[in-house]
């Protein structure tokens, strides 16, 4: 079957563009280094017509597809198993912007663009596109819809799915579903945008997409503000909301330990703001201007520092630092990183849940392994923490996540479900979580899905063992 499938493929694409030999890596080992696969080949198609041929011809030979955007995923849904058996299907040629259409606020890019391309392209226009995390330059808007991205914007803008308004996309079978119209309502039956978004590539190749773009705030705000407990950051959370309204753009939380990986491994960026239990960091943006923006964003600092919400608090008044701010926020996975491999958790809470989940679980994990070290930062704003583990100081930080990660999960995972959260927020499942998902989803909810991936995938030929 390999020669046949191979010359099939080749005919498709192009033998440029099925790479069999040589250092794959880029494609078969994933972002945290903890999956590496073997793939059969590397195909890389240049359009739509080329996915669907090459859709067909690994259906006709019972070949499994694995779709890949930028490799920046963190839940193992987009590189090989280790059977050699697998196609890789890079999307990466696929990278153009097809359209801008500035009065109706929409972009159409293929799937391989990069976030931050596409980020361009609408500031170029004049207008916004909103999503944003720290893998921008490298993670792909295929990829960011098929895990339904969430970032540092949702609170105001919402995740991928949020911001997306059509797609086009390869079935199974290798049809071109043409679903790109930029329309805000369409009522014509079941919604098979959304069905495709967050799928993780299980149901269908998203090959482009056309994107709600919004208008450019007029000014913008950042601030770093000092709390002593998660309690008074979700105080602060209220009266931001209360005042800013919908120009609350970012609040995020910070533990201190989170920020002091960041000060050993990154020693060049400056922190305004040290040794606090907790750093929240706020934005504003604004369409009323530079001096509304101030007034609204001091009078709010003003007042939590008068109640003792917050003990400090340090305003951002430039660009530049501005983006200071966020490059600390966005520094933590990477000092993690370098601090040493590490017990990941991408949760989502009742935003009034998140002290006492913290509380409990803190204690829970803290007295069965004495010693380890919590990495607690995420999104406050929209209830999603990145509650991360790193084992105790001076151990051997890859048998702790050896040995240790399927008891810390459950006991954080237990935790999670107790306080009605979710065990993914904006990850996915891929395989990391998928026996958690199928001890932890609604029996009636999997059955569904179950039977939504039978009629979509009936051959199990697409991202075979990941999310089911």
């Amino acid at each position: 079957m390999k020669p046949a499938l191979l010359d099939a493929l080749r005919a498709s694409v192009g033998a440029a563009q099925v790479m069999t030999e040589g250092d794959l890596s880029a494609y078969e080992l994933d972002w945290r280094k903890r999956w590496r696969g073997r793939a059969l080949a590397v195909v890389r198609p240049g359009t739509t017509d080329e996915v669907a041929a090459v859709v067909r011809t690994c259906a006709q030979h019972g070949a499994a597809i694995v779709a890949q955007g930028g490799n920046t995923g963190l839940v193992g849904a987009g590189v090989p198993d280790t059977s050699g058996s697998q196609v890789l299907l890079s999307m990466q040629r696929m990278n153009r912007i097809r359209g801008l259409d500035a009065a109706n606020l929409t972009l159409t890019a293929e799937a391989g663009c990069l976030l931050q391309s596409v980020q361009a392209a609408a500031a170029d226009a004049g207008l916004l596109f909103p999503l944003s995390l720290a893998a921008e330059g490298s993670c792909t808007i295929g990829g960011n819809l098929a895990t339904n991205a969430g970032g540092t914007q949702v609170l105001r803008y919402g995740n991928a799915r949020a911001l997306c308004l059509g797609l086009e996309a390869v079935t199974a079978g290798g049809d071109v579903w043409h679903g790109l119209a930029g329309l805000r309502k369409d009522n014509t039956g079941y919604d098979l945008r959304d069905l495709l978004i967050g799928s993780e590539g299980t149901l269908a190749i998203i090959t482009a997409a056309t994107l709600a773009l919004h208008p450019r705030p007029a000014a913008s705000m950042t601030a770093l503000a000092a709390c002593a407990s998660l309690d008074d950051c979700v105080k602060l959370l209220a009266a931001a909301q209360r005042r800013l309204g919908p120009g609350l753009t970012g609040f995020e939380v910070m533990n201190q330990f989170s920020l002091g990986l960041v000060a050993r491994h990154m020693p060049q960026l400056r922190q305004p703001l040290q040794h606090v239990p907790w750093t929240v960091l706020i934005e504003l943006s604004d369409n009323e201007g530079e001096a509304h923006a101030r007034e609204q964003f001091e009078g709010l600092l003003a007042d939590a520092l008068e109640a003792g919400t917050i003990g400090d608090a340090a305003v951002a008044e430039s660009v530049a630092q501005s983006r200071t701010m966020w490059h600390l926020r966005e520094s933590i996975p990477l000092a993690q990183s370098e601090e040493g491999l590490n017990i990941k958790h991408d949760i989502s809470l009742p935003v009034s849940r998140v002290p006492a989940f913290c509380a409990a679980t803190d204690v829970a994990l803290e007295s069965r392994w004495p010693g380890i070290r919590l990495v607690n930062f995420g999104h406050l704003g929209d209830g999603n923490l990145h509650y991360n583990v790193q084992a105790p100081a001076g151990s051997d930080a890859a048998a702790f996540l050896h040995d240790e990660e399927h008891a810390v999960n459950g006991v954080v995972f237990d935790a999670v479900v107790a306080h009605g959260g979710s065990i993914s927020a904006e990850h996915g499942i891929g395989e990391l979580k998928r026996d958690e998902l199928a001890r932890r989803k609604d029996p009636t909810a999997l059955a569904m899905m179950r039977a939504v991936k039978a009629a979509l995938d009936p051959r199990g030929l697409l991202n075979p063992g990941r999310v089911l």
